[in-house]
């Protein structure tokens, strides 16, 4: 594979889960159009939390909602990422933030990898932002580098952005992409959001796909957007603009190769570090 043509999916859900997936749908229609091989939907794709006591549409991996997102991509030959999905815990009211690979080129679309977010986002900011994701979500356990159209691709999921050891785990695993799909808060954002992903991009020399919600959700909640794919030298190719809707880009491999040999940083890593 030389190139692949990507687009980030740019949402804002809310708690209505048939108004957020159709405009998912729209949108990866829209963008497979445009000449998308790999769609890229954000974290929480199918409901966003606004109020604490609304309940979760926890499913599992073979549940309606997955199935209809392999239905899509079927339908359009397409591989698709869920970005995250409110995955069931079997015997737990709690559930993981599972974001979902699904292969719409082979037959069945079958689901061909799930990411378990590691890290959750309990964080207190005065005057601003509080959230506290354990208390409804349990943590995965494992790091997934998966292929995408032959592509060794590592996931996460938003917060983990700010935990660069997990990035370098999964480009010592061989990952040449990473996808970060999230619902980055306004407040940390503006000054954090592109900074990450662009430092990122830059110290794995991988292409970072990030679609992200943005905008008002209800309640307090309220996403930055900027959904993004950045180069492995650390340059945004596109990004959404400030309202639902996508960005398209094509990925150069040849290109990555390039920089990997002219600045061969990962090859430099002291063994004791």
């Amino acid at each position: 594979m030389k190139q692949l043509t990507c687009a980030v999916i740019q949402l804002r859900s809310t708690e209505d889960i048939e108004a957020n997936l159709a405009a998912a749908e729209g949108f990866v229609r829209e963008a497979a159009a445009a000449g998308a091989e790999f769609c890229a939907l954000p974290e929480n794709t199918p409901f966003m939390r606004t109020s604490p006591a609304a309940p979760a549409p926890s499913q599992p991996l073979d549940g309606p909602i997955v199935t209809r997102l392999r239905s899509l991509a079927g339908e359009l030959g397409i591989w698709l990422l869920v970005g995250s999905y409110q995955e069931a815990v079997p015997g737990g009211a709690r559930y993981h933030n599972t974001s979902v690979v699904i292969d719409g080129t082979s037959e069945g679309a079958p689901v061909t990898a799930a990411y378990r977010k590691l890290h959750l986002f309990d964080i207190d900011v005065p005057g601003s932002e509080t959230q506290k994701e354990s208390d409804w979500i349990v943590a995965g356990d494992e790091c997934v580098v998966t292929p995408i159209r032959g592509v060794p691709t590592g996931l996460s999921i938003c917060y983990d952005l700010r935990f660069p050891r997990l990035y370098q785990r999964l480009v010592d695993a061989g990952a040449r992409v990473l996808t970060v799909p999230a619902a980055f808060t306004e407040y940390t954002g503006k000054d954090h959001w592109l900074p990450l992903l662009r430092a990122r991009a830059i110290e794995t020399q991988c292409y970072v796909i990030a679609p992200g919600q943005y905008g008002f959700h209800g309640g307090k909640r309220r996403s930055y957007g900027k959904s993004t794919i950045i180069d492995p030298w650390g340059t945004p190719l596109c990004i959404a603009a400030d309202r639902p809707g996508f960005a398209l880009a094509r990925l150069d491999f040849e290109y990555q190769d390039e920089v990997r040999q002219n600045l061969p940083c990962l090859s430099h890593r002291h063994p004791r570090v």
